[in-house]
């Protein structure tokens, strides 16, 4: 019997569109850059339009303007949701804005994300990456075709949720190691005056080792507002992820469910612990294949606030990947904080280390992220 093993990382990395000019300011081959497969082009007065196919991509059948045949601007897609959404409150990450998001600074993010994922696979590309605060579908083309990313052949599902901010989760799966079967949105109710949150993304699809796989992508409310006042909406997000596990453990034969995020509570908070029943994992102990375990409930923390470091991001998957007599399972003790040295600056108040952030507070810092990124490492059996 051999043993393989693939990695997937959590990434909490906010990745704006911003509305930025993207537009080239002198001639180069290839004229529009990525894949663009079976143009077509019309002619209308003195301006040229350029569609071409996108296969599984979304937003689909992209649409470009030129004057001279020469210079294109992508204009907006055939296949699309509106991206600029009137009751959304987005102009933030604008260059207008208040933090001034420009298009270099865009770039320079959709690299740092890149940088983030081909480090922590080392050698080998990560099967499934979870991203957090994604704004729109044009952030992960721009993601997975101008950055290095476009050599390993990643698809993408994400939701279009009607968080207030326009902010979404999604999902990077490589083509190689999962076969994406199905994906679905799990939206979270709302009552009274309450803001609708973030939609929690379920994909599911066979891995290397043929098992099903279901994976969840959470980005639940944030505790503005003060954590008790905010608890409800947390718990009623848990609510919805644990009626859909629940039905996941009854219809599926061999349930694996891997769940992860940014749930805004720690391992020991009433949301995660109690609503969820993610337990902590012990290696003395055999995991129930029904049951939930937080692989990060012992861990020393991903977000510093204050000086303390605190764990809010997890990855949660129930007992059948655990057992190491199952063709897919978690390799023992591989779950980590990942945290490189690029991806931390001293903490020049409150002493240490901290992560480097893109912003802190206001002030531009051109770093990562304000949380550390979660990596899990699988292996599968060969017979």
């Amino acid at each position: 019997m051999m043993k393989n093993s693939c990695r997937l990382l959590l990434i909490l990395i906010g990745l704006w569109m911003a509305n930025v000019s993207l537009a080239q300011k002198t001639f180069r081959n290839p004229i529009i850059t990525g894949m663009n497969p079976d143009p077509s082009i019309c002619r209308v007065g003195d301006d040229f339009y350029l569609v071409t196919s996108t296969f599984e991509y979304f937003p689909g059948l992209p649409v470009y303007h030129s004057k001279d045949l020469v210079h294109w601007k992508l204009i907006g897609h055939a296949l699309s949701r509106p991206e600029n959404n009137p009751l959304m409150v987005d102009d933030e990450f604008t260059p207008d804005g208040n933090r001034f998001w420009t298009k270099g600074r865009y770039y320079r993010k959709l690299q740092h994300v890149s940088q983030v994922i081909q480090a922590a696979g080392e050698w080998n590309a990560i099967a499934l990456v979870g991203l957090c605060e994604v704004e729109n579908d044009s952030v992960m083309e721009h993601l997975l075709r101008r950055t290095p990313l476009y050599k390993q052949d990643y698809r993408y599902c994400m939701t279009h949720g009607c968080d207030i901010r326009g902010i979404n989760v999604a999902l990077l799966y490589q083509r190689e190691q999962f076969r994406l079967l199905g994906s679905e949105e799990l939206r979270v109710p709302t009552t009274g005056k309450e803001r609708p949150t973030r939609n929690i993304l379920h994909v599911w699809g066979d891995v290397v080792s043929t098992d099903t796989l279901d994976v969840f992508v959470c980005h639940l409310p944030s505790r503005y507002g003060g954590e008790l006042a905010s608890r409800k909406r947390r718990k009623d997000a848990i609510g919805v992820l644990k009626n859909c596990t629940d039905s996941l453990f009854y219809c599926r034969k061999y349930p694996k469910i891997l769940i992860m995020g940014d749930f805004n509570d720690t391992p020991q908070d009433e949301s995660l612990e109690e609503e969820l029943e993610a337990k902590a994992y012990s290696p003395d102990n055999k995991p129930v294949k029904y049951k939930l375990y937080n692989l990060f409930y012992d861990a020393k923390g991903s977000h510093k606030y204050q000086g303390e470091w605190n764990q809010l991001d997890h990855i949660i998957v129930n007992g059948a990947l655990l057992q190491e007599n199952q063709a897919l399972h978690v390799q023992k003790d591989s779950y980590q904080v990942f945290s490189p040295s690029f991806l931390l600056i001293p903490d020049k108040t409150w002493r240490g280390v901290r992560p480097f952030r893109t912003y802190y507070g206001f002030k531009y810092e051109g770093g990562y992220s304000d949380h550390l990124p979660l990596v899990v490492t699988f292996e599968w059996n060969k017979m």
